[in-house]
């Protein structure tokens, strides 16, 4: 069908608006990612009804909907080729004492302005910052650089309302039907077969899924391919009265990494490392020996924390000790803004597909995530940039490669992720599977595990119509589509 004529049809059904003009779907085929897929048409559903009614018709026309939030994410998730689904109108916000109740295209800058006229806060904090969306967030089982103590999205989700392919409203976890489903095809053991990391947004969640009070994290990190996410309940934490962050300076990479299972036992709020790409786009001086920082944060116990962790650290140099509130924020800002920087690494013949960049290990495997990368450089003769949630094992780690060649970006990757199951990591730590790993999914998790993946996508989209190829996948899409 031509977009024109299901745009038409679609527009005299609902109540929101319908695009499919060259300008908007040219805009609403990209995203941060990597990725260009074209849309047939772009919708902006204004309540429940209209979706509903998209999703009868998508349906019934065998077309694909995707939904979309703020399009921050790294792996393409957001991109499809039929029917894009711009939540942005749901938007309410709805505080409770501990908890907070928000709509999918809810900001994270404003939930956060809406929590902290409360005093409260939202643990989950991805470095894109007040820019992405509560479904975004949800969606891809997003954490940041405080889920060390806070934990991700999954660990804070408390609820969740979705509307499945078959335009049917589902409050979970308080559906008894799905419960009774869900658990009939969830093996007992199944957690022992999921990599035992810090976090993971591999495939879907089912090791989280203890019981019937559990059933919403089966969403969290599930890409839109299960529901569309309404709204969410989400846990909310008092803000902390008092904050010390330590920057400490190393000389390499490994000295860091070697450090931080000793950090983490001391228990920070949160522990995050940038290379010498980055540090050098920062206005400050630092020792020509400074080719590594780590951000060491603490918000209770701080006297007795960093007196802790002066006598367990080695090779490094404390350059940084910060309480006030303004000094803390701004150097926060320098990491935040790792991604940006990465970008100002590279010369305009050199590209960095973010298709690799989010496995995680147990920390005290961190020195074998970076041996691994190293080879692999090396083998390669490619240079990469390296920063992330050193706490959690999880390193983002982006090669810089100096011809677009999309076979060897393919090879890289599929030696990387090997390597990473092989020593107990995970391929994806927070970002999502998307266009960029969904097809070695299946490399991650054993057959058993992959097939129960396969029968919880059927019984909550048995016409796979919600965004198709993300996560259960039956061709490659790593360098399908990719921009380079």
């Amino acid at each position: 069908m031509r977009p024109e004529r299901i745009g038409q049809e679609i527009q005299k059904l609902i109540s929101g608006h319908v695009f499919w003009d060259k300008q908007s779907r040219d805009l609403y085929s990209v995203d941060a990612s990597s990725y260009l897929v074209k849309p047939l048409i772009v919708v902006f559903p204004k309540n429940e009804t209209d979706v509903i009614t998209i999703l009868k018709y998508a349906t019934k026309n065998r077309i694909s909907v995707t939904p979309r939030g703020a399009g921050t994410g790294l792996v393409g998730s957001a991109l499809g080729n039929g029917i894009i689904l711009d939540l942005r109108h749901f938007d309410k916000i709805r505080v409770g004492p501990n908890y907070v109740e928000a709509g999918s295209g809810v900001f994270k800058g404003n939930l956060d302005k809406a929590l902290e006229e409360n005093g409260r806060f939202f643990g989950p904090n991805p470095s894109i910052g007040p820019y992405c969306t509560v479904g975004g967030m949800v969606a891809t089982n997003a954490s940041g650089s405080h889920s060390l103590k806070y934990g991700g999205a999954i660990d804070n989700l408390l609820g969740v309302r979705i509307i499945t392919s078959d335009g049917k409203i589902t409050q979970l976890p308080s559906n008894s039907q799905f419960a009774k489903s869900v658990f009939k095809v969830i093996r007992s053991d199944i957690k022992e077969r999921f990599p035992r990391v810090s976090k993971n947004s591999c495939g879907y969640r089912l090791d989280t899924v203890k019981e019937k009070s559990d059933l919403q994290k089966i969403i969290a990190g599930s890409e839109g391919t299960l529901g569309i996410i309404i709204s969410a309940k989400l846990k909310t934490f008092p803000k902390p009265k008092k904050i010390m962050l330590i920057v400490l300076a190393y000389k390499t990479i490994r000295q860091s990494v070697a450090d931080c299972a000793k950090i983490v036992n001391l228990k920070p709020s949160a522990l995050e490392i940038i290379d010498h790409n980055i540090i050098k786009h920062i206005k400050t001086k630092f020792t020509k020996s400074a080719n590594c920082l780590l951000f060491v944060e603490f918000d209770s116990n701080i006297v007795k924390s960093k007196e802790r962790l002066q006598k367990i650290i080695t090779n490094a140099k404390i350059i940084k000790t910060l309480t006030r509130k303004d000094e803390v924020k701004k150097w926060w800002g320098f990491r935040n803004s790792a991604l940006s920087y990465s970008i100002r690494s590279i010369t305009a013949k050199e590209s960095m597909p973010t298709v690799i960049e989010d496995a995680i290990v147990p920390v005290r495997k961190l020195v074998s995530l970076v041996d691994i990368i190293e080879r692999i450089a090396k083998k390669y003769k490619i240079r990469y940039v390296l920063y992330g949630h050193a706490g959690n094992g999880n390193l983002h780690i982006r090669p810089i490669l100096k011809r677009k060649n999309k076979k060897l970006i393919k090879k890289i990757a599929s030696e990387f992720f090997s390597q990473v199951i092989r020593i107990g990591g995970c391929i994806t730590g927070e970002h999502g599977d998307g266009l960029a790993r969904s097809e070695f999914v299946k490399m991650q998790y054993e057959k058993s595990v992959y097939s129960t993946f396969d029968k919880i996508k059927n019984h909550f989209d048995p016409q796979h119509i919600l965004n198709p190829g993300k996560i259960i996948s039956k061709k490659s899409t790593m360098i399908e589509n990719l921009k380079i």
